[in-house]
């Protein structure tokens, strides 16, 4: 989700403590030093905390924010800017400091309105550090986990729809992964380890648009083993299932050295899948 998007969902969590703010908060002075300690009013923390973040000042934002609950605990704001601080350090891509926030947040208050918002916004943070295929996909896996749990606890919340959506690209990009090593292991000769990568994407991430070139690389994979009963079983499973597919049409023409469709087949390993 984009920052743009980001300041959006906001209108509807932590945006509210904006709204509720502006009307009773309104004309506080937020001038004072800050070079040393001073107890000040929980009304011009918290107002400054709203000037920074309008001014994309995220950092002093954070930190007025979380001067508010740590000079003010018991003060209703105190909840509200807790939440308000693990957004700022979320908008200044401070994403290990917004967890930490944000689990703080959930564990205090688990019965909070907002609390939708900040499971979601914790799914963010992993979600936006989500690296190419080619390095470890560690982060990607903690965003599919975060966000599925946002579909789990909140179905109904203005967060779910969105958070499925992401959950299909995280399950994409870690296929994704699969299909780079496995054709890592291909290009080298190691044509067991491809193997194992290409029947991962295939049995874990079906709904993926990696299976037709999965299977393809399959059939490539057990020819060169000399395996021809199973590449002919993929070969099938890939023309039935994606009988349209480039990766179909090369698939056949590996196996017979013919431009034209093979009869439909079934069995072995493959059709138990689909």
């Amino acid at each position: 989700m984009s920052k743009a998007v980001g300041c959006r969902t906001l209108s509807i969590g932590a945006g509210l403590a904006l709204a509720i703010a502006g009307l009773g908060l309104a004309g506080c002075s937020g001038s004072d030093d800050n070079s040393t300690y001073v107890e000040q009013p929980v009304e011009q923390l918290y107002n400054r905390g709203l000037d920074d973040l309008s001014a994309q000042e995220y950092k002093s934002a954070a930190k007025n924010f979380e001067e508010v609950d740590r000079q003010h605990p018991y003060s209703v704001w105190a909840t509200k800017a807790q939440i308000m601080a693990a957004f700022a350090y979320y908008e200044s891509n401070k994403y290990d400091e917004a967890i930490i926030a944000l689990d703080r947040f959930i564990q205090l208050h688990p019965g909070h309105r907002d609390l939708p918002y900040a499971y979601y916004l914790k799914a963010l943070c992993f979600y936006e550090q989500i690296s190419d295929v080619g390095r470890d996909q560690r982060v990607t896996q903690q965003a599919l986990d975060a966000l599925a749990e946002v579909v789990s606890r909140f179905p109904d919340s203005p967060y779910a729809r969105d958070a499925r959506l992401k959950v299909e690209l995280c399950i994409d990009h870690l296929a994704g992964k699969e299909m780079s090593v496995g054709r890592y292991y291909q290009q080298h000769q190691q044509y067991i380890g491809a193997i194992n990568r290409y029947r991962v994407v295939i049995e874990r991430y079906q709904t993926t648009t990696h299976v037709p070139e999965a299977l393809h690389r399959l059939v490539e994979s057990y020819l060169s083993l000399g395996v021809k009963s199973e590449a002919k079983e993929a070969a099938a499973v890939l023309g039935y299932n994606f009988p349209g597919s480039e990766w179909y049409q090369d698939s056949y023409f590996l196996m017979t050295g013919e431009g034209t469709r093979p009869p439909d087949e079934s069995g072995g390993w493959f059709s138990g899948i689909f």
